[in-house]
């Protein structure tokens, strides 16, 4: 079973990422994604996660969101977490503006591994401690710390 440590990095671990709006989001996601992988097109990342939005909010609720699509080209799963300078407004499931994300990038046909990876995180991001944790990080290695430890305890 892929676990979400096997496919985020510190290189994808972002803390006080300007936020502004929910498209100035994805865009710098693309390009954090694209400059890690560069085999990844960071508009075809960017396209990609603008049109799974538009199928429905992926803002998941506590200031969470969790864009996520499939991607032609993408070999293996991708992740990224990013805690945002200020909130924005994702259109969550509570009306909460965001502050946390949580980037999933799979290939198109990685059905199972995809859903397995969406619960994985989305069972971490249910813990109220997990959610302080990332909040109170004070730079982009210890963001990545916690979501590593937090998979260890789960």
């Amino acid at each position: 079973m892929i676990r979400l440590e096997d496919i985020l990095t510190p290189g994808r671990s972002q803390v006080n990422v300007p936020g502004g709006s929910k498209k100035r989001v994805l865009e710098q996601i693309a390009r954090l994604v694209s400059k890690d992988l560069p085999d990844l097109d960071s508009q075809l990342v960017f396209e990609s996660l603008i049109a799974r939005e538009k199928l429905g909010s992926t803002g998941f609720g506590n200031g969470i969101a969790i864009p996520h699509c499939r991607l032609a080209g993408c070999q293996s799963p991708v992740s990224a977490v990013l805690r945002l300078d200020a909130p924005v407004d994702f259109d969550a499931i509570d009306g909460m503006p965001v502050d946390l994300l949580f980037v999933l990038l799979v290939p198109e046909a990685a059905t199972d591994e995809h859903l397995e990876l969406l619960r994985q995180i989305a069972s971490m991001l249910d813990r109220s401690e997990v959610r302080d944790r990332l909040r109170q990080a004070p730079d982009s290695d210890h963001l990545f710390q916690v979501v590593i430890d937090a998979q260890r305890d789960y």
